[in-house]
């Protein structure tokens, strides 16, 4: 458990560097309002869209087989390339 938890944590933390929800909150905070109200509403957002995940996660995890469940990862995956791709051809 600890390992899913220590990956998760280094998954998650890489993909939330730099991303708009991380600009967002610190340019809030750049703006001289109350640092610690920012992190309590920041972090609580966080917590509570990563428990919808989890949640959804979960669910479909039971109606969808893994075979499908490993379609859709690399569906996922080709997907985010495609975008990256389109972004960068768009720039």
């Amino acid at each position: 458990m600890v390992q899913i938890a220590l990956s998760t944590f280094a998954l998650v933390f890489m993909a939330e560097l730099g991303d708009k929800t991380q600009l967002a909150t610190f340019t809030l905070a750049a703006q001289g309002q109350s640092p610690l109200a920012i992190f309590i509403g920041a972090g609580a957002a966080l917590l509570f869209s990563t428990a919808i995940a989890v949640f959804l996660g979960t669910v479909t995890a039971r109606f969808i087989p893994p075979h499908a469940i490993r379609f859709i990862h690399y569906a996922a995956g080709g997907l985010f390339i495609l975008i990256g791709i389109w972004t960068i051809w768009k720039v």
